[in-house]
């Protein structure tokens, strides 16, 4: 008796209708990304490890290529497998560079790889979509506004619960903390960015301990932690903290213009809000910085964010600065997927089920098929030439929502809905299903009570 074949954790596979909700999402992102000018590149899978692990905080996440032949002894190969898109995002650019128009728009939804535990919402496989802008030496600030206007709009786009996004500045954060006096500007941003793992005093303490500053000041960067408005608001808020640095200046005036570009036009279900909280830890932002949080699945922390990097690309000669935002396809979507949230209206494509009077016949029913893919209109001919209720019933499990009964040569042939019964006469050059029938749909739970 065979082996039942165990899962492998962290490497999601969908089923074919869980697939047509991602391939419907993907698609929208594209779209949207498309419609702003955005092109689309793909990277290559594998960068070398060096590069990879540039920044130290990872290199225990990544998946080494080895030869399946090499022996204890031998080295690897230097290569391992994307954890994101950024890195070799930066490596195209400086490696395409004189084949690129700048400023470069791009956009790639990929897969990434990253060798940590798997739990709900951390994968070790999953699908990212970035979005970036990257220039060459200098990028002017009002493409922070379009890039993060391009990811809010494609959100707003797709049948996911509502999503906020929640943007700061690191100048803002860099020069309150300046204007402090703080000594270790860089631990402060990475303790400031414990506070939604940590309490607050827990916090207070390692601002203390780790970036050297004092009970009062730590007190007053939990104060500029504590400002999220969803206006402009937050400008006077943090004035009359009392705290002045030209740096902090220039990161208010940046993140409201990102507060109020990203807030303007309207949205079905996408909010914005100025939450100075935000920090995240990596070294390379500089400016506008984002977290994307998902309505009721808070638990998942952020399903995305980027920001603005001023020298995240450089030949030594050139630097290339960047702003990007980027949304967790996977750590969306499984969940989503798995709570009923969001299910494919049918697993197959076929709108349509030709069925087969018999086997000597069945060159007429392809003949049908054949018709109506010339058309547009998806179409499978039935394996068997069985009963023509059996035949039903085969479309049914398979969701098909239209059976065709080819007509006696001269004869036209009939198409029935089975869902409602209704059965009429047709011709496969001109009968065309309704526009919801013709492919599969995302269904969300709200169509379905």
């Amino acid at each position: 008796m065979a082996n039942k074949i165990a899962p492998l954790g962290g490497f999601p596979e969908l089923l074919p209708a869980a697939r047509v909700v991602e391939r419907e999402v993907v698609a929208s992102l594209s779209r949207t990304f498309e419609l702003h000018g955005f092109a689309n590149i793909e990277t290559r899978v594998v960068e070398p490890l060096d590069r990879l692990a540039k920044g130290g905080e990872i290199d225990k996440e990544i998946y080494v290529l080895r030869r399946l032949q090499a022996g204890d002894g031998d080295s690897d190969s230097g290569l391992g497998l994307h954890f994101d898109l950024t890195v070799p995002f930066a490596r195209y650019v400086l490696e395409h560079a004189g084949h690129l128009e700048f400023p470069f728009r791009r956009f790639q939804i990929q897969p990434a790889w990253r060798g940590e535990r798997p739990q709900e919402g951390r994968y070790r496989q999953f699908t990212q979509a970035d979005v970036d802008i990257v220039g060459v030496d200098v990028l002017p600030f009002h493409h922070d506004v379009e890039v993060m206007r391009v990811m809010v709009d494609a959100l707003d786009a797709l049948p996911i619960p509502p999503v906020s996004f929640q943007f700061n500045n690191r100048k803002l954060i860099q020069g309150f903390y300046r204007g402090l006096g703080l000594a270790d500007v860089t631990a402060a941003i990475r303790t400031i960015d414990k506070l939604d793992k940590l309490p607050a005093d827990r916090v207070a303490a390692l601002l203390v301990s780790d970036a050297g500053a004092t009970p009062e000041q730590a007190q007053r960067c939990l104060e500029l932690a504590t400002i999220r408005v969803s206006d402009t608001s937050f400008v006077e808020q943090v004035r009359k903290l009392g705290v002045e640095d030209d740096l902090l200046e220039e990161g208010l005036t940046e993140l409201a213009a990102v507060v109020e570009g990203c807030a303007a036009g309207g949205h079905r279900h996408v909010t914005v809000e100025a939450n100075l909280r935000i920090a995240r830890g990596l070294d390379y932002y500089t400016g506008t910085v984002v977290e994307i949080f998902m309505e009721g699945y808070e638990r998942l922390k952020s399903v995305g964010g980027g920001g603005r990097y001023d020298a995240l690309a450089s030949d030594g000669r050139t630097t290339y600065p960047g702003v990007g935002v980027s949304f967790g396809v996977s750590r969306s979507l499984i969940p989503l997927l798995a709570d009923g949230v969001l299910s494919g209206s049918r697993a197959v494509p076929s709108a349509v089920l030709v069925a087969v009077v018999d086997e000597e016949t069945r060159d007429a029913s392809t003949a049908v098929a054949d018709a109506l893919r010339a058309r547009g209109i998806p179409c499978e001919v039935a394996a068997n030439a069985q009963k023509f209720g059996k035949q039903i019933r085969y479309a049914e499990r398979r969701g098909i929502p239209f059976v065709w009964f080819p007509g006696s040569p001269g004869v036209a042939g009939e198409v029935k809905d089975i869902r409602s019964g209704e059965q009429v006469a047709a011709d496969p050059a001109t009968w065309t299903p309704p526009t919801e029938d013709l492919r599969p749909q995302v269904v969300t739970e709200e169509k379905k009570q």
